[in-house]
């Protein structure tokens, strides 16, 4: 594509280093203790850094996900929740 259109950037260094922090974090759920407790650490950290490139605040994202499965969010309409398409009901 950049041989078709000068402004785009021969590398992709601007995207590594926004998806570094998510690598991280992956990465050191290894050291959780035990294989669950890793897989749960990089899902919520996962998650975390999602909001973060969505423009979405973290805490408020995931306590709003969690009041709405508490209160009886249907799960085939899970995909409402992910960060990119997360709509806090206000």
């Amino acid at each position: 594509r950049f041989l078709d259109d000068g402004r785009i950037e021969l590398d992709s260094n601007a995207v590594e280093r926004t998806i570094r922090p998510i690598a991280l974090n992956r990465k050191n759920a290894l050291f959780a203790g035990h294989d669950a407790g890793a897989q749960n650490w990089a899902v919520i950290a996962s998650l975390i850094e999602t909001c973060k490139l969505n423009g979405i605040e973290p805490h408020g994202y995931l306590s709003g996900v969690l009041k709405a499965i508490a209160g009886g969010h249907k799960q085939t309409d899970i995909n409402q929740l992910l960060p990119w398409n997360y709509v806090n009901p206000v």
